[in-house]
């Protein structure tokens, strides 16, 4: 697993949040990667944001998500994440990300 992008190593067992190339922000443990930076997620969900209403979450469980889709891969502080409340919450959806 060492081939692939700088620090995830340090993330593997972490929760991460993910934005991918279309606009999705899917949340889960990072289980493991390879040198395509092709991620393996585990406990997942996607967060569905809107204008109207609280964030939606979407269970999707194990998932795995191709490296050329990954525009970002962040570290997720889980002490700050449990302590917004996401039904208040209200934000535009991501955009795609055009290259």
């Amino acid at each position: 697993m060492s081939d692939a992008g700088p620090g995830l190593e340090s993330l593997v067992d972490q929760t991460i949040s993910v934005i991918t190339n279309d606009g999705r922000n899917i949340v889960g443990v990072l289980k493991g990667f390879d040198q395509a930076t092709n991620i393996i997620l585990d406990e997942s969900h996607e967060r569905v944001y809107s204008t109207k209403e609280g964030v939606q979450q979407l269970v999707l469980g194990l998932y795995i998500i191709r490296g050329d889709n990954i525009s970002v891969v962040g570290e997720l502080d889980e002490d700050l994440d449990s302590n917004l409340d996401l039904s208040k919450l209200r934000a535009h959806p991501l955009k795609p990300v055009i290259h």
